[in-house]
């Protein structure tokens, strides 16, 4: 049977500023979702990328005395150095300035204006530079926009309008489906919003900005974020026409931070129907990671640069830290302390430390090579695939992980009751069973730290493993096993 295809993305990311952990966090858990999909045999196409034709992307560039197209060029490489360093196994990565977006963002634009889902009018209210968005009044906190603390700017300009109204009662029903947006609270928020205020029309240009995608024959108007950023999930695929987007589109799951909710389980369908194209399938809500409580943020000087943590700790210790310590559906407080903990105690004590005297006892006793086995009953009913596979399909990439690392601990319960290095008799049946296990391991743990997987495989001299392989008794026996070096060295605390 032909593979399932499974499309997802993350949200694209200003750059105005350099990535923090918040960036990271995100293509974090889009990437576990991706490579368990691929783990299933599916075939996967997985985006992300930058937003670069924002207002505040031309202000930073000014600040910065750069041209503004050089100023994104040069930010946008950082990002993509992010995901390199972080092993994220994107398969494409968009940038809003390339001729390729360009194009059919505008195409898109001249779609909805054919319509008449687009008409000119003045747009009147509050506007929020850093969450390029236009605010009511009674979203302000003491005046303030309350997700960057700053008072906006009041706009009064002739702009072009999107007829998102005519599709509330389309937008209403895609939010009634238990489906479409997770977790359930963030559903019920959009949809106890849409019921409270309903659609207005939408303001989807700016007039006289000297940076972004210019309005089909109206080179006086640059076309808005919604119709430019939003569409890149689509214009990457090659919309309307390209075989990628009639292969996957729409998307499985487009994963994004709570900020943006709205933005993407709302105005984003809303752009799709007027385009008679079909809505993504899931909008994946996550939380904010925060410092000290408040929002891990540039515009709020809460930013943490997450390629200090990449060099120090190794990027499968952040992955591990940031999917093993917060739900993706609620915030959770980033402390490199926590990070220290769970790398000293879970991955190099329980997991590092379990491959390591594997490793010295088969070296010693069965001269290096991988002994005769069958599978130990035992041990095989300690693995719960079932319940790693129940929380993969809500989201509840923790528990899916801590799952795992139950298994971890089975196995290590497991050679330190039959110890192999004083009994003999089934000296040769226990590692080869630990050694399975460890097999095994390394397959589930290749969406969550895939560095690791690989030196696991490595460490095993076999290929990388697929979830049809997650069965014991597959490993080979009589190979020699490669040395591998301590895989997590351990980090001093610096807590008394």
């Amino acid at each position: 049977m032909p593979s399932k295809t499974f499309y997802i993305t993350t949200a694209i990311d200003y750059v105005n500023a350099r990535p923090h952990i918040g960036h990271a966090y995100e293509k974090v858990i889009a990437d576990v979702l991706a490579r368990w999909h691929r783990l299933k045999g599916d075939d996967v196409f997985f985006l992300t990328g930058t937003d670069e034709n924002a207002q505040k992307n031309e202000q930073a560039a000014q600040a910065a005395s750069i041209p503004t197209q050089a100023f994104v060029n040069q930010n946008s490489k950082i990002f993509q150095q992010l995901c390199t360093e972080l092993h994220i196994s994107h398969d494409d990565f968009i940038k809003t300035t390339e001729k390729r977006h360009v194009k059919i963002a505008q195409a898109i634009f001249t779609t909805l204006l054919s319509k008449g889902d687009i008409y000119k009018g003045v747009y009147k209210g509050y506007y929020c530079t850093g969450c390029e968005a236009y605010i009511t009044e009674k979203d302000l906190v003491n005046k303030k926009c309350p997700e960057h603390d700053k008072v906006p700017e009041w706009i009064e300009q002739e702009s072009y309008f999107f007829k998102m109204s005519k599709y509330e009662s389309k937008i209403h029903a895609l939010l009634e489906s238990k489906q479409f947006v997770f977790p359930e609270g963030k559903r019920k928020e959009m949809l106890q919003r849409l019921q409270t205020e309903g659609l207005k029309d939408l303001c989807v240009s700016r007039m006289h900005a000297q940076w972004g995608i210019p309005v089909p024959g109206d080179e006086t108007h640059t076309i808005y974020v919604w119709i430019d950023a939003l569409s890149n999930y689509i214009t990457a695929l090659g919309y309307p026409d390209g075989d990628a987007y009639k292969k996957y589109w729409p998307a499985n799951i487009q994963v994004i931070g709570k900020g943006i909710n709205w933005f993407h389980s709302v105005i984003w369908p809303a752009i799709l129907l007027g385009i008679d194209a079909q809505p993504p399938k899931t909008i994946l809500v996550h939380g904010y990671l925060t410092v000290n409580g408040k929002k891990v943020s540039k515009s709020t000087g809460t930013s943490i640069d997450p390629f200090p943590l990449i060099h120090t700790y190794g990027s499968d210790a952040l992955r591990y830290f940031l999917i093993r310590e917060i739900p993706v559906h609620e915030d959770g407080d980033f402390n490199e302390e926590a990070l220290k903990n769970r790398l000293n105690n879970e991955l190099a004590n329980d997991l590092g430390n379990l491959i390591s005297r594997t490793q010295s006892l088969v070296v010693k006793h069965c001269q290096g090579k991988i002994p005769e086995g069958e599978p130990d009953g035992e041990l095989v009913e300690k693995l719960n695939l079932k319940k790693i596979e129940k929380h993969m399909k809500i989201y509840e990439l923790h528990h899916a992980l801590a799952t795992i690392w139950d298994f971890v601990h089975e196995v290590n319960k497991y050679i330190n009751e039959r110890k192999p290095w004083e009994n003999a008799k089934d000296r040769n049946e226990v590692l080869y069973n630990v050694l399975d296990a460890i097999r095994i391991i390394g397959i589930l743990l290749s969406p969550f730290i895939p560095e690791t997987s690989g030196k696991i495989n490595t460490f095993l001299a076999i290929g990388c493993g697929n979830y049809d392989d997650v069965k014991f008794g597959l490993l080979p026996t009589g190979k020699p096993i490669c040395t591998v070096e301590n895989l997590f060295p351990k980090h001093a605390s610096s807590t008394k």
